[in-house]
């Protein structure tokens, strides 16, 4: 046994692999992101992606609910459900090329009835105690390589639990800066509702009064209706916003906290977006991309061995005696040893299509990575366009805001002063209605743009 042991080592420590040396898929890395403003030379001092996000979402309320989703979100539960599955198989497929180890004992008696004079009647009895060993040699690294890709599978698993929890903060971020838009819509839809309420109630008495034709009351009304009309679609909205941010909550719907109004949410000074080519190390769904395809070249390796032969190597050791008083004398001692080889000689082309099959994944595989690097810069650089452009809309509508309020009021001036129509006045206060509305869209698509720019550089996830 020492010396089939000592042999089965020598075989071990000058064992080969047959998986391929993994390299890095080429992929063209611009030196900046498309839409940058000021394009990186160097490691940037702050990087986006790099920032803690309660540092870019500053709200305290906003920052609380997406505590609460980290904890109780069943999307991360089951990503993380994920984790620990591959965290088994891999303590399963290492385990195969490592010794088998098992001991037992056992007692045997039986007595016999006679059955002629030839034959009588007899006892007998035995025990035995051994320890047997099973080793299936991994000379051709088939084991290893399969471990290989079960660790680059638990990997990928893990980054893919921190694409889900990256994802999940942008998420609740976006849902909650959605909801405070429609509250600021619902708002102003409010205030002009009691104003148009006012206005119909002044045209109804000019007209009972003969200062105004049954036109103007009759597009004051509609005013009025209109804008009552969209409050109450808003408070729909409202309404299904909240349930939805509460599924990701992890919660069932209902009421939803509010923090500081969408106008008021801080802005951060600046936003650099880092170097290209550190997205390749810091996006989750990148480094999944990377794991999955080492475990795909892995799985190269274990095709091939599979060409080879298996050695496996047997031993037991122990006592065995007839008489259990006698059990562990020294001349109750037995062992065995043995060692087989198995190789394939015809498998109908077997092997060498489950070989072709590991090659075209790993291929695939290439293609995914490549792909997903590619799908990242793009994401980025829409994100920084959104972002700036977004900015410049945002400014240009609240540009547009301030005069259609001041032409409103401009036009109720004119009017009581006999300068102005009642429809000027109206008109007026649609432009002023719905240059509020634009702008309040205008705020929220500048701060979802920061949004999915911090989620585009593959933020949140190491917090």
């Amino acid at each position: 046994m020492k010396r089939l042991g000592i042999g089965a080592a020598v075989l071990v420590m000058t064992g080969c692999t047959l998986e391929p040396r993994y390299h890095r898929p080429a992929v063209d890395v611009p030196t900046s992101f498309r839409g940058q403003e000021t394009p990186a030379t160097g490691a940037a001092a702050t990087d986006l992606g790099t920032e803690h996000w309660w540092e870019v979402f500053q709200d305290p309320v906003l920052q609380q609910l997406i505590r609460e989703a980290l904890a109780h979100n069943p999307d991360l539960a089951i990503a993380a459900a994920r984790v620990m599955e591959a965290q088994g198989e891999l303590g399963v497929t290492a385990a195969q090329g490592l010794p088998s180890l098992s001991v037992g004992a056992g007692a045997f008696n039986q007595r016999v009835a006679p059955t002629n004079s030839l034959f009588p009647a007899y006892q007998a009895h035995a025990g035995d105690v051994d320890a047997s060993l099973v080793w299936n040699l991994d000379f051709w690294g088939k084991y290893r390589s399969q471990t290989h890709a079960a660790r680059a599978q638990l990997l990928a698993s893990e980054w893919g639990r921190r694409a889900v929890l990256s994802s999940l903060i942008a998420s609740v971020a976006t849902a909650y800066f959605q909801l405070r838009e429609l509250d600021l819509a619902l708002e102003i839809s409010r205030s002009t509702v009691k104003s148009r309420d006012d206005s119909l109630r002044l045209t109804r008495v000019l007209n009972e009064h003969g200062s105004a034709a049954v036109l103007d009351v009759r597009q004051a009304e509609e005013l009025f209706y209109t804008a009552t009309a969209t409050s109450a679609d808003l408070e729909r909205q409202v309404t299904q916003q909240e349930n939805a941010l509460s599924i990701l909550l992890g919660r069932n719907p209902g009421d939803i906290p509010r923090g500081k109004p969408l106008v008021e949410q801080p802005e951060l000074p600046g936003v650099p977006a880092g170097l290209p080519s550190e997205l390749l190390e810091r996006r989750p769904d990148i480094r999944q991309a990377e794991e999955t395809l080492i475990a795909a070249n892995a799985q190269i390796g274990v095709a091939r061995a599979a060409f080879f032969p298996s050695i496996s190597l047997t031993g037991t050791a122990g006592y065995e005696s007839p008489q259990l008083s006698q059990l562990f004398s020294t001349g109750s001692r037995m062992w065995d040893g043995a060692a087989a080889l198995s190789q394939p000689i015809f498998e109908g082309g077997a092997l060498r299509g489950q070989l072709k099959v590991a090659k075209a994944q790993h291929q695939e595989q290439v293609f995914t990575y490549q792909q997903t690097v590619q799908t990242a810069f793009r994401q980025v650089s829409d994100a920084l366009t959104a972002l700036q452009k977004n900015t410049e809309v945002r400014k240009q509508q609240q540009l547009l805001t301030d005069a259609a309020r001041d032409a409103d009021r401009l036009s109720h001036v004119l009017f009581d002063q006999g300068g102005a129509s009642y429809l000027q006045v109206l008109t007026a206060e649609t432009n002023y209605f719905g240059a509020q509305l634009n702008l309040a869209g205008a705020e929220l698509n500048e701060r979802l743009a920061l949004v999915q720019l911090y989620n585009a550089l593959g933020g949140g996830w190491n917090d």
